[in-house]
């Protein structure tokens, strides 16, 4: 791992991961660099009221209450999630980087937002391994690594927290998800996922992806867990669909279908 922070010093030295630009002062000490304080201004960050289920923000307007619209209406396998950004504006390029563009540098500047962010709750609910969300293996070779896999990495260098990486297996190659509905991304992951063995020694488990939108992915991981003697599991991902009724507003619809 030290040979890559040098490498990603070398080749990234203080790239803002939304504008790009790079300034010396980003780069921190660990070879990490930070969001510039202009892109800072662009970004939102989930902050209080969030559903207490999901972590998705929630209208401060409303009368206070602690489940979303899309939490209230349906149930999920897993206990809680967190998200650190809301997915709209200037994050919606630069995930789309870490994702499709090979910027794997990125995921170690989000895995420490995430960190700064919920390291008292990651404490509190005490996560006996990272399990990062797979991708099937056609699509892994296609895109060269699981950005999912890459910031469960640079967390468990924060928490001390082992990452099981080969534990859950994705074993159906599903249609992208952005291009579904809530009910077509269910059953679009019917049976995706499978465990490699049994794991009844493990109690609890902190689930790590990129985007939460419907819940929908990390429902199906965290069932097919369960299944497999899992008591509990958490979700922890760096952005989520803004609004109170479950998804992604318009504008991030439409630029995740470019």
């Amino acid at each position: 791992m030290k040979i890559t922070k040098i490498l990603i010093k070398l080749f990234f030295p203080g790239s803002c991961p939304v504008c790009g630009e790079v300034q010396e002062q980003l780069l921190t000490d660990d070879g990490v660099a930070r969001i510039c304080p202009d892109c800072e201004k662009k970004l939102t960050r989930v902050t209080q009221p969030f559903c207490m289920r999901c972590g998705k923000p929630l209208e401060a307007d409303r009368v206070r209450r602690e489940y979303c619209g899309d939490c209230m209406k349906r149930t999920h396998a897993f206990v809680q999630g967190r998200a650190v950004f809301v997915y709209r504006g200037a994050i919606i390029g630069s995930m789309h980087r870490l994702k499709y563009g090979n910027r794997r540098d990125y995921a170690a500047i989000f895995a420490r937002e995430a960190y700064e962010t919920y390291a008292a709750w990651i404490r509190r609910i005490s996560p006996d391994v990272l399990i990062p969300i797979p991708l099937h293996p056609k699509r892994r070779r296609e895109r060269g690594y699981n950005q999912a896999q890459l910031i469960a990495e640079a967390l468990a260098e924060h928490t001390g927290i082992p990452v099981e990486k080969k534990l859950l297996l994705r074993t159906v190659h599903t249609d992208p998800q952005r291009k579904l509905n809530a009910r077509e991304r269910k059953n679009n992951l019917k049976n995706a996922f499978q465990m490699s063995k049994k794991i009844v020694q493990l109690e609890k488990v902190l689930l790590i992806d990129d985007i939460y939108t419907t819940g929908s992915t990390v429902d199906a991981a965290a069932e097919t867990l369960m299944s497999a003697g899992v008591k509990k599991v958490y979700v922890l991902c760096i952005c989520i669909g803004g609004g109170d009724g479950g998804g992604l507003d318009n504008g991030s619809k439409s630029l995740q279908n470019m």
